[in-house]
């Protein structure tokens, strides 16, 4: 599209948009997840699944973290809990009540759209579950409710198993920002990644297809994620 006055090349038009909404502190149930706010009511669950983690590593990437007692532990919830960007989520299992990990809504815009799912921590017991899929999931789906035209999602750029994670649920690689920050006194060169909300509307049928054949199968998944999304 171009300018015509000027005649130079400009973005595509927006004449209708209007500034998404704020997240709220609100639980957001899913099949196997539950979102809560994030409150020391979750701390004795968090820090005793994380107890499973013997060295520690879960925290490599975070700038927080390990906490060798519970009450440095809640000392972090009860931090994280007052702040409104980021965020911050328990992710709870719905078939035990118990909290197994956390994420956030951070750098929220909604003059321009933009919002990020980040600070993101899952103890052993939750990686690479059903269970873990849907929490994100359901932050990704509220990202866009609120209408959200960009959900955003960065990581270390050495952090193999984000940066799989993040194309695995459908973000797609934008680039890598170098020497991005510091934190725990060593270097992050970034990775970005992003879904649009005109990518969305495929992804969130396959990601419904996909749930809802694990919610039949007993929480086991009969086709990958990838899979479903395909066959959208």
């Amino acid at each position: 599209m171009t300018d015509t006055a000027i005649d130079l090349p400009i973005g595509f038009p927006l004449p209708d948009w209007q500034p998404a909404r704020l997240p709220e502190r609100r639980v957001i149930d899913g099949v196997f997840a539950r979102l809560e706010p994030l409150g020391s009511q979750h701390t004795a669950d968090l820090f005793e699944a994380d107890l499973a983690d013997h060295e520690g590593v879960t925290w490599t990437y975070m700038p927080d973290g390990p906490f060798p007692t519970l009450a440095a532990y809640q000392a972090y919830v009860t931090k994280c809990a007052a702040t409104d960007d980021p965020l911050f989520f328990a992710i709870v299992e719905r078939a035990t009540n118990r909290a197994l990990g956390m994420a956030s809504f951070m750098r929220i815009s909604p003059a321009i759209g933009s919002i990020e799912i980040g600070w993101i921590h899952f103890s052993p017991a939750l990686q690479q579950t059903v269970l873990a899929t849907e929490s994100l999931y359901l932050m990704m789906r509220e990202s866009f409710v609120l209408g959200n035209r960009r959900l955003e999602w960065k990581c270390d750029s050495l952090n193999a198993a984000s940066n799989r994670a993040a194309i695995r649920l459908g973000f797609k690689y934008e680039g890598l920002f170098r020497q991005a920050t510091i934190y725990k006194n060593r270097n992050r060169d970034t990775c970005w990644y992003s879904i649009l909300d005109c990518e969305w509307p495929r992804l969130d049928r396959g990601y419904q297809s996909w749930l809802a054949e694990c919610a039949a199968n007993n929480g086991v998944q009969k086709r990958s994620l990838a899979q479903a999304i395909d066959d959208c």
